[in-house]
């Protein structure tokens, strides 16, 4: 995570609710909702209320601004940082152990794909601040108080997970101040609670994953949901022909390669969103076999030789309009 510079991250959402790229529709039907915006982990957070509602945009600041403050790998006074340069052990938060234990959780059961450990590697391709070796996330352990490593030079990298639990939080504490009607984005994920003040149901749109092409290449409904797209456009280079990304194929120890464009998962925990996009990202086509296993609802975008082609698990199906 990252407050202060671009985070190697998400791809963005185009949030339909009268947002910045609404639909002529729906910015006639704009006075009905009202917008708060801050910065959010080196972008922005955005949330769409109904009109009149009032939301405590110091608390959310605050909010955000803790997490930070406890796993952002780029800040020389984080948890994360203190624990990636401890030799065996760091004293941490609760919310820390949370999220590093959630890591370490998915990592065993995508079988890897999604690697916390895959820092130095981010690094090594030019998109991360962790520097060492990659050696592997096994041996490292999430316990009360503290944070733990079996050998000196292991380090965690939860931005792979880390802004959907901020997701998480901040939405609870929406629902704390009496909001039950919300689509909140942080940093281009998005989490939906009750309906839009029109009574329909909540619509997203999934912006083209493909290098210089604009507009949508699906569109969602949120029935109190969360939605994570993982994917290269926004953070990627071409150094002459090939295009290098943010996502590591930690079996490969290098970036993803293949025709997966995006993946974007819906889920009710959008912590759980936000991993298992980064692991089917990382996992490219296999990806597909990996969501069918755990149930995963899922929209894949591949990038064929003239157009998108989708593909969807884990009943995803139903959200697509």
């Amino acid at each position: 995570m990252n407050m202060a510079r671009p985070l190697p991250t998400r791809r963005r959402f185009l949030a339909m609710t009268a947002l910045s790229c609404a639909a002529p529709a729906i910015l006639r039907a704009a006075p009905l909702l009202q917008h708060l915006t801050g910065p959010a982990f080196g972008s922005e957070w955005r949330l769409a209320l109904p009109d009149g509602a009032r939301a405590d945009r110091p608390a959310i600041a605050a909010l955000l601004a803790r997490i930070d403050r406890q796993m952002s790998p780029w800040r020389e006074d984080s948890e994360i940082t203190a624990f990636n340069r401890a030799p065996d052990h760091a004293d941490v938060s609760e919310g820390t152990v949370h999220v590093a234990r959630a890591a370490l959780r998915l990592a065993h059961d995508s079988g890897g794909w999604f690697d916390p450990s895959v820092g130095p590697l981010v690094h090594r391709w030019g998109f991360g601040p962790i520097e060492g070796e990659a050696l592997g996330w096994r041996g490292m352990a999430a316990h009360d108080g503290g944070l733990s490593k079996a050998q000196p030079g292991q380090t965690l990298d939860l931005c792979g997970i880390a802004k959907g639990r901020a997701l998480d939080l901040v939405a609870a504490r929406l629902q704390d101040m009496g909001h039950d009607a919300f689509l909140l984005d942080i940093g281009g994920e998005l989490l939906a609670r009750g309906t839009h003040p029109s009574g329909r149901i909540w619509q997203i749109a999934i912006e083209d994953p493909r290098p210089g092409q604009a507009g949508a290449a699906a569109m969602l409904r949120l029935e109190g949901q969360a939605a994570a797209t993982s994917g290269l456009k926004v953070h990627s280079y071409d150094p002459g022909g090939r295009r290098h990304g943010h996502i590591i194929d930690p079996h490969r120890a290098a970036p993803v390669d293949g025709d997966l464009a995006s993946v974007t998962v819906l889920a009710a925990d959008a912590m759980m969103a936000d991993g298992w996009a980064t692991a089917l990202a990382a996992a490219g086509r296999a990806g597909l076999d990996l969501a069918e296993r755990h149930g995963i609802a899922a929209l894949f975008l591949f990038d064929g030789a003239r157009e998108l082609h989708q593909h969807v698990t884990g009943g995803a199906e139903r959200w697509l309009i």
